[in-house]
């Protein structure tokens, strides 16, 4: 018997694997599944299992804001958000690496906060009176609940709620609660949505009324430019607005207002506009910074924005949400983290061709913060970027209202579960997103009716499915094909995502290279310099040891001519520098005149270049682009000679 087995409460105690919405609630679209219920495999499993050998499974024995004098372990120490900031991603990565050494972590802390509740209803450390720490810690306690059935977390949720009803007109949201208010209502849905509590929904109401109108700033949005000075505050903060992605589309549960359905997407529209980036993400370093690809985006902004578009891809059912995590989850999220998960940034920078202390041209952060260390300019990112691989894993497949399943997102993945009463277990074979056929195994008990939903990606115009051997209608790009029939054990489904090298266009007219779901960058071979050392984890600074500033020769109109694919036999670490799995060949032809400006790339030129404007004694040259995940010296935007 497996040591996980030991340590969970018997599966005919815990919730079912999916849990509708309850009246007057509007349903969702896809329903979450139950934390475990859908497992990690191939290269993703062996992501987890790196980040649970790296920062994540040993942070708490090194860094003193985790140690065992934690508030959130009943010590005299830290006691604000890192200990549940910590847990959020511990919890659902010790149970989907099944790591029993984890999982004693985890019940350890989560033991001490159930234990420790207070007789008026308070969870957490009696010193800390502020409401945010406990909207993350929530979040920590459905997860493990959901993972062990522990018969403390509902009752524990239901006094907690029931006090902060009591209290919340005299002790109101302040500072980054007003901010995140969405992210305790979704846990007040969740309780709801089991124990049909009314109050609940007058509580969630209460905190939507004390909190931020995010519609209203994504309406009238104020930040059309780089944010500097007495603008650079909470409301223009990137943290705040990743979370504030899915505050729209959790609050149209309880309205069912097609304003607040429509309004999920004004945020989205407007950061792009203004500061959108080429990784799917929007600068923020830490506040607005504009679309320069210089300018950099924080670690914890990238894996806030991955769990709101979690939220509203269940909610709203889009699929242009799917498209979007995984840009961000296959570019920006493997980029900022070192291969073995033992250090990270606070910034990425798109064009990033130098991590240095050094003074950049961020919008309020220090010089430390795009070298790779533990906790690099400020240690929140260090406590909260643990979260990004587990929930992604753990959202990829969702029920449907059909009573079906959806693959929602693709990875190398097993779901098992219950449909029409019948263990149905699927499993996805393949090692997208750096090759594009995706293979679906269907094992239900027995001969089962049941609809299963796939994902075209937007990018995929001559996607292809078979079923059992035979060739089915072409799906349509952008949109979610349901394969509606009765299934036998062993039934296969194949597609075929054939990924083309495409451009688009971004700051100054340059160009970024895709395809797929990865963006492409080019690789610079790099040096890496220790700066100091905190137990096992390393600072690090990293110079380029080969030229970066390269313009392309290509005709945008024609990008697949420009390039040659190279596809290479996956790592155990598929983000890899030194043996990417796909290398893009290309020409290119240096610029000059594009030098250094404090330890970034400067002014990016606009294009297209033409030699009558830009020195073309230099030679055409051979360049390679590499996945931008496993480029951590990289341009990403390119300036553009029009051949």
């Amino acid at each position: 018997m497996r040591f996980l087995a030991l340590l969970l409460i018997p599966a005919a105690l815990r919730a079912a694997d999916a849990v509708p919405n309850r009246a007057p609630l509007a349903p969702n679209r896809f329903q979450t599944l139950r934390l475990t219920t859908v497992k990690p495999r191939g290269w993703l499993l062996n992501e987890l299992k790196l980040q649970a050998n790296g920062l994540s499974g040993h942070l708490d024995e090194f860094w003193p804001d985790l140690g065992p004098n934690s508030g959130w372990l009943g010590g005299s120490g830290e006691s604000w958000e890192r200990g549940p900031y910590f847990l959020d991603g511990l919890v659902p990565l010790a149970f989907l690496t099944e790591n029993p050494t984890l999982i004693v972590k985890v019940k350890k802390w989560l033991n001490w906060t159930l234990d420790h509740q207070t007789p008026e209803g308070w969870i957490g450390p009696t010193k800390n009176q502020d409401w945010w720490p406990n909207f993350v810690m929530l979040k920590v306690l459905t997860q493990y609940q959901e993972a062990t059935g522990d018969p403390r977390v509902i009752p524990l949720m239901t006094r907690y709620f029931a006090y902060q009803a009591a209290h919340l007109d005299e002790r109101p949201l302040k500072e980054w609660a007003v901010y995140r208010w969405q992210d305790e209502v979704m846990s007040i849905l969740w309780l709801y949505n089991r124990t049909g509590g009314a109050a609940l929904l007058d509580l969630a109401r209460k905190l939507h009324a004390q909190g931020k109108d995010w519609n209203a700033q994504a309406a009238a949005f104020p930040y059309t430019e780089k944010v500097t000075g007495p603008e650079a505050n909470l409301n223009s903060h990137g943290v705040n607005n990743a979370q504030a992605l899915k505050a729209a589309a959790v609050w149209s549960l309880i309205t069912n207002s097609d304003s607040d359905r429509a309004a999920i997407y004004h945020l989205f529209h407007v950061l792009d506009e203004y500061h959108g980036l080429p990784n799917g993400m929007f600068s923020a370093d830490e506040h607005f910074s504009g679309k320069d690809p210089s300018q950099g985006t924080e670690l914890c902004t990238v894996v806030e924005a991955m769990f709101s578009l979690e939220t509203d891809l269940a909610i709203s059912g889009d699929e242009n949400f799917a498209d979007r995590l995984e840009r961000i989850a296959y570019n920006a999220l493997p980029a900022t983290i070192t291969e073995d998960f033992w250090a990270h940034q606070y910034d990425q920078q798109p064009n990033q061709v130098m991590c240095s202390l050094s003074k950049r041209n961020w919008s309020t952060n220090g010089p430390e913060s795009n070298i790779f260390g533990l906790e690099p300019h400020f240690g929140c990112c260090t406590a909260n970027m643990h979260q990004g691989w587990p929930k992604l894993a753990a959202s990829l497949w969702m029920a449907t209202n059909e009573g079906g399943l959806a693959a929602i997102v693709y990875a190398p993945s097993e779901v098992s579960t219950q449909v029409h009463g019948v263990r149905v277990t699927i499993e996805e074979k393949t090692d997208y997103p750096f090759r594009d056929t995706i293979q679906f195994v269907v094992r239900p008990a027995h001969a089962l009716a049941f609809p299963f939903k796939l994902r075209t990606p937007v990018w995929a115009e001559s996607a292809r499915l078979v079923v059992n051997g035979a060739v089915q209608p072409a799906p349509k790009a952008g949109a979610f094909l349901e394969i509606n029939r009765t299934w036998n054990p062993g039934d296969t489904v194949t597609l075929e995502l054939p990924m083309a090298v495409r451009t688009t266009t971004w700051f100054h007219n340059s160009v970024a290279i895709e395809r797929g779901p990865l963006v492409y960058a080019l690789k610079i071979n790099q040096s890496w310099r220790q700066e100091k050392q905190t137990g096992p984890s390393k600072d690090w600074e990293v110079f380029p040891t080969t030229p970066w500033n390269y313009a392309l020769l290509l005709d945008p109109k024609n990008a697949v001519a420009a390039f040659k694919v190279k596809e290479y036999p996956l790592q155990y670490q598929p983000f890899n520098f030194a043996a990417p799995p796909v290398i893009l060949a290309a020409q290119g032809r240096r610029v000059p005149e594009w030098q250094l400006e404090d330890d970034s790339a400067g002014a990016l030129p606009a294009s297209p270049l033409h030699c009558k404007k830009s020195p073309c004694q230099q030679p055409a040259e051979s360049i390679e682009l590499i996945p931008y995940g496993a480029a951590k010296l990289r341009i990403t935007a390119f300036p553009y000679f029009e051949e």
